[in-house]
C-alpha cells in the first residue's frame, strides 16, 4: 500500500500583527522628508549618530524584566545571562552612547539620529509596533539656551518640509513649573520626592488629556474619577475642589503674550522655589527666541503641555499642527502633535553617577509624513525610470549601452528584462510611471535612430484622439538620431517637469 503523502504546510504570507510593509513611493517620500529635516539639523551644527538597534534592558531603563513579563513594553530576549531588547526610542540609547564614549566625544555633544524603534504594545488603527523617529539632542549644556535652540531648529525643520507658518505652533512649558503646582496643592514634598507619586501621575495624565476630555473630564480625573462611555472607571487623584481649581487655573494660564503667561504662572507657584525657577527659565527662553525672530506666532508658552515621559526635568516642548483634516467619519478636527521633547538632566547619570544635562526633540516621522500628504506636500506618485525596451534579445548589449549613457548623464533608467512583446513592455513602463520609453527595433537601428515615447503625454492625448491621422500626428512619440538620445530625453523630462 502506498504511503500517504505528507501534507506540507506552507507559511502564511502576512505581516505580523502590529507591523506593516512600506513600498517604493512611501519609502522615497519618507527619505526625502528626512533628508530635508537632517539638512536643517546639520546646518545647526549637529552630527549624525547611528547606534545599535539592540540594547541591554538594563541600559534602556524604562522597562525592567520581571518573572511574569520579562519583555513588558519591549521586544526582549535572554542573551546568555543578560536581557537585551530592541530599542523603544532613540533617547535611551544616546544616554548609553554618551556615557560609554564621553572621553572621546566633544562636550557639549550635539547629535541627530534617524531610525526605527519598536514597542511591544497593543496595536490599533494607525498605531504600529515599529515606527520611525527622527531625533536631535544636545548633551552637556545646562543652560536653557540649548532648549531654545532645539525649539528654533524644530520650527525651521517643519517649515523646510512644507508646513507653512500659521499651520503649526511649537508650545513650551517647564516641568519645574508643574512641580511647583504640585507643591502648592500638597502632592509633592521636596524632602520626600517619592511620596504621593501615584497621585501625581494621575494629575499628569489628566492634564495631558485636556484636549480630548475637556474641562469636565479633567476635573473628574482630578477628583473621584471618571467613567467613560463604555462604562470603564478610571480612578481619580482624589484632589479637593480647591486643589483641583489650582490645577485647572494652571492649564488656563496661557495669555496673549509670553510675558503675561509667565506672570500668571508666577502667581500660581507662589511659595515654591522650584516653580519660580521654572518660570524664570521660560522667560529666558522666550527672550532668546524673540531675539532670534521666533515670536509667539511660531513658538509660545502653553502650560497645558506636560509630556508623558517621567524623565523630563525642565523645559518641555511639543509641535502641534493647527490646520483641519477630516477623520474617518468625515468630521473636522485638528491634526495635532507631530513632535515633542524636553530636558532630561538625569538620564546619563544612571550610567555615570554624575549629573549630565541634556535636552532634545523627537519628530514622529509617520505622523509628519501623513500631515504633509494632507497638505498636498507628499503622497504624489513618484516618477519612475526611463525604460529602454528590448525589441531584440540578441541586441541586449546595445540596450545596455543606451541605459548606461542615460545613467551616466544622471537620468534614472533601466532596460526591460521581463520578456514579452512591445505591448507588455509599454504596459510595464506605464506601471512604473516611467516618463519616457526608448524604442529601437531592427529598422531604427539600420537608420541610426531611436523612437522616444512620452508616456504621460501620450496617455493624456489618447483620450481625445478619434482618427488614425490624429494618432499619427500626435507629438507624444518622436524619432531622433541615436546620437541625440540623452539630450532629447533630458529635454522631454525638463518639459514634463515644467508642465507639472
Amino acid at each position: 500500500m502506498a504511503k500517504d503523502k505528507l501534507k506540507v504546510r506552507r507559511p502564511r504570507a502576512e505581516t505580523p500583527r502590529g507591523f506593516r510593509d512600506y513600498f517604493g513611493t512611501e519609502v522615497t517620500e519618507r527619505n526625502r522628508m528626512l533628508a530635508t529635516i537632517t539638512e536643517v539639523y546639520h546646518r545647526y551644527g549637529f552630527d549624525p549618530l547611528e547606534s545599535s538597534a539592540v540594547e541591554t534592558v538594563e541600559a534602556l531603563g524604562k522597562f525592567l524584566p520581571d518573572v511574569d513579563r520579562p519583555n513588558e513594553g519591549v521586544f526582549a530576549w535572554l542573551d546568555e545571562d543578560a536581557w537585551v531588547a530592541l530599542r523603544y526610542d532613540l533617547t535611551a540609547p544616546l544616554a548609553r552612547v554618551f556615557a560609554q564614549h564621553r572621553n572621546d566625544l566633544p562636550s557639549p555633544y550635539r547629535r541627530y539620529a534617524v531610525g526605527p524603534v519598536w514597542r511591544n504594545e497593543k496595536p490599533g488603527p494607525g498605531r504600529f509596533r515599529q515606527f520611525y523617529q527622527c531625533d536631535a539632542d544636545t548633551v552637556g549644556t545646562p543652560t536653557v539656551a540649548a532648549d531654545a535652540e532645539i525649539c528654533a531648529m524644530l520650527s525651521d525643520a517643519l517649515e523646510a518640509t512644507g508646513i507653512p507658518r500659521g499651520d503649526y505652533q511649537v508650545k513650551l512649558n517647564n516641568r519645574k513649573v508643574l512641580n511647583g503646582i504640585m507643591e502648592v496643592i500638597g502632592v509633592l514634598d521636596p524632602a520626600d520626592p517619592d511620596a504621593h507619586a501615584a497621585r501625581r501621575g494621575i494629575v499628569l495624565r489628566a492634564i495631558d488629556k485636556l484636549d480630548r476630555l475637556g474641562d469636565a473630564g479633567v476635573r473628574a480625573l482630578l477628583g473621584e474619577g471618571r467613567k467613560d462611555e463604555s462604562g470603564d472607571f478610571t480612578q481619580g487623584a482624589q484632589l479637593s475642589a480647591e486643589q483641583a481649581e489650582i490645577v485647572m487655573g494652571f492649564m488656563a494660564a496661557k495669555r496673549d503674550t509670553g510675558a503675561a503667561t509667565a506672570a500668571r504662572l508666577r502667581e500660581l507657584v507662589t511659595g515654591s522655589d522650584t516653580g519660580a525657577e521654572g518660570v524664570n527659565e521660560l522667560e529666558t527662553m522666550a527672550e532668546l527666541l524673540d531675539a532670534s525672530g521666533y515670536g509667539p506666532d511660531r513658538i509660545l508658552i502653553d502650560p497645558a503641555v506636560v509630556r508623558g515621559l517621567g524623565y523630563y526635568t525642565g523645559p518641555v516642548y511639543e509641535a502641534e499642527l493647527t490646520f483641519e483634516i477630516r477623520d474617518e467619519k468625515g468630521r473636522p478636527r485638528q491634526f495635532g502633535s507631530v513632535a515633542g521633547g524636553g530636558r532630561y538632566d538625569d538620564l546619563v547619570k544612571r550610567f555615570t553617577g554624575q549629573s549630565v544635562p541634556a535636552t532634545g526633540v523627537s519628530i514622529g516621522v509617520d505622523r509628519l509624513l501623513a500631515a504633509l500628504t494632507a497638505k498636498g506636500r507628499a503622497g504624489m506618485v513618484a516618477e519612475g525610470p526611463v525604460v529602454v525596451t528590448a525589441m531584440d534579445r540578441a541586441r541586449m548589449a546595445d540596450y545596455q549601452r543606451m541605459v548606461a549613457e542615460l545613467r551616466n548623464a544622471g537620468i534614472r533608467a533601466e532596460v526591460f528584462l521581463g520578456g514579452g512583446n512591445m505591448g507588455k513592455q509599454l504596459k510595464y513602463a506605464d506601471a512604473r510611471n516611467s516618463p519616457v520609453a526608448v524604442i529601437e527595433g531592427e529598422d531604427e537601428q539600420a537608420r541610426g535612430v531611436v523612437q522616444l515615447k512620452d508616456l504621460a503625454l501620450g496617455a493624456r492625448l489618447a483620450a481625445a484622439i478619434e482618427t488614425n491621422e490624429e494618432w499619427k500626428a500626435q507629438p507624444a512619440q518622436m524619432e531622433v538620431p541615436r546620437a541625440e538620445l540623452v539630450a532629447e530625453v533630458r529635454r522631454m523630462m525638463a518639459r514634463r517637469e515644467a508642465d507639472s
